[in-house]
């Protein structure tokens, strides 16, 4: 299991995400470090000043003369926090407020870091030392003078507070900085990946636009990187498209060729066939055959499938008609239909799919059809519901209704080829034909076709 999003979008906003997060991490980091450096260099700037302030007061003898001991602000404010001692011979003199010598950590003067935070010292500069004590952190820097009397250390010290509080106060405003500038990033990154995944967008727009049959391929102008990925996708679809002609060409020679032999045998049946059965194999043979016909007219490339039929004048037209065919049986239909549905399937295919399932309703109704015609659960197909209040199929026979040179009739539930003819249609265009139990108590006829997508509507063939 993957942590990465499945989608592209996703995947490179997590990755940019990451990667700014870290980088202002880094940078807050290391602005933080140099900012210390920064102050802490300042501050020991001033505390080797007084260091150096108080070496003038050793005598070369290493006496201490103390009269040059100068106590100047803030080492003579005992609240201050800054103080200073020298040590020599066993003698100590100190500020109000020395530093504690005993209480000293000594940490390198300069610890190795980036080449910018490195300054040049000699071998006689003061140690830095750091400790804490009852008002808090510390800082002091140390010098070891070699007299004859023997070694001389002047010690200066002042507050941690004084290189903290200046930090701190650089620090917010320089978080609030990098947080500004990682939304800033952050916004740049959404604009550019929407900029930069665009054409995959217009890439599925495109073969969407090929499978409703606006377009043929795919657009020649793609950015480098999917050029490639469009010349194979349009060499496919054109190898498709060759095939499909190809294949469709033999599925009609074939039916072509046999309708005339069938003919012929038709003629010379009669004297052969008293009791019809022949005849009746012929026929079921010529319909096989005029349905495969049909099928490889409906697979043309750019043909049928890519037609916008609306459905209102069909159910309009085939109602009227049946209506007056069975006039003598008494049926009433009510037909409810959506505005502006049109299907994806050529007009007499339609035509020969809708008319078989309300010839049917219309055999079998006691004295009602309902036809509904509505956008389905699934927005690219229309949904047609033809019912009525007839005495219906067995639910286990219901697939063998729908099956190709399949009559349930000749075996006396009355429902004849129509229903198969109509479920290869529907399945031809990529629909579907589902048969359950009608509200009205008899049989419903489900029929789910695609939209079409276009606005221009096919006139019949």
């Amino acid at each position: 299991m993957t942590l990465l999003p499945r989608s592209l979008y996703g995947r490179l906003l997590a990755t940019a995400l990451i990667a700014t997060l870290a980088a202002l991490a880094f940078a807050a980091f290391a602005i933080g470090s140099v900012l210390d450096r920064f102050v802490m260099h300042g501050l020991d700037d001033r505390l080797d000043a007084q260091i150096a302030v108080l070496a003038q007061a050793i005598r070369p003898d290493g006496a201490i003369d103390r009269s040059r001991l100068i106590l100047a602000a803030p080492y003579d404010d005992p609240r201050s926090g800054w103080g200073w001692r020298v040590d020599a011979s066993g003698r100590t003199i100190a500020s109000p407020t020395p530093p504690d010598l005993d209480a000293m950590e000594a940490r390198p003067p300069f610890p190795d870091g980036p080449p910018f935070a490195r300054h040049h010292r000699d071998r006689d500069d003061p140690q830095a030392l750091d400790w804490r004590d009852r008002d808090g952190p510390r800082h002091a820097r140390s010098l070891m003078l070699a007299t004859p009397a023997g070694p001389v250390r002047i010690t200066a010290s002042a507050p941690r507070a004084i290189v903290d509080r200046p930090l701190r106060a650089a620090m917010l405003p320089l978080l609030g900085s990098l947080l500004l500038l990682g939304v800033a990033l952050t916004i740049a990154t959404l604009v550019q990946l929407r900029i930069g995944l665009r054409p995959l967008k217009a890439m599925r727009e495109s073969l969407t636009a090929i499978r409703a049959g606006k377009a043929a391929a795919l657009p020649a102008d793609q950015p480098s990187e999917l050029a490639p990925l469009a010349t194979e996708i349009n060499a496919l679809l054109a190898e498709n498209t060759a095939a499909l002609a190809n294949a469709r060409g033999h599925v009609a020679n074939l039916a072509h060729g046999l309708k005339t032999p069938l003919a012929t045998l038709a003629l010379a049946l009669p004297p052969h066939d008293p009791d019809g059965r022949l005849r009746e194999q012929v026929d079921r043979i010529d319909r096989a055959v005029r349905h495969h016909l049909g099928r490889a007219r409906a697979a043309t490339p750019g043909g049928a499938l890519r037609v916008a039929t609306p459905l209102a004048p069909v159910l309009a037209d085939l109602t009227d008609a049946l209506a007056r065919i069975h006039a003598d049986r008494g049926v009433t239909a009510r037909v409810e239909i959506a505005p502006d549905l049109s299907v994806a399937v050529d007009r007499q295919d339609l035509d020969e799919l809708i008319g078989n399932l309300l010839d049917n309703g219309w055999r079998w109704a006691a004295s009602r059809i309902a036809v509904t015609a509505t956008v389905g659960s699934d927005a690219r197909f229309a949904r047609l519901c033809i019912e009525d209040d007839g005495i219906g199929i067995a639910p286990e026979l219901r697939g063998a209704a729908c099956a190709a040179v399949q009559r349930l009739d000749e075996r006396g539930d009355g429902h004849g080829f129509g229903l198969s003819i109509a479920y290869e249609l529907a399945t031809l265009y990529g629909g579907t034909l589902t048969l359950e139990s009608a509200s009205l108590g008899g049989l419903a006829a489900i029929v789910e076709l695609p939209q079409s997508l276009q606005t221009s509507h096919s006139s019949g063939v």
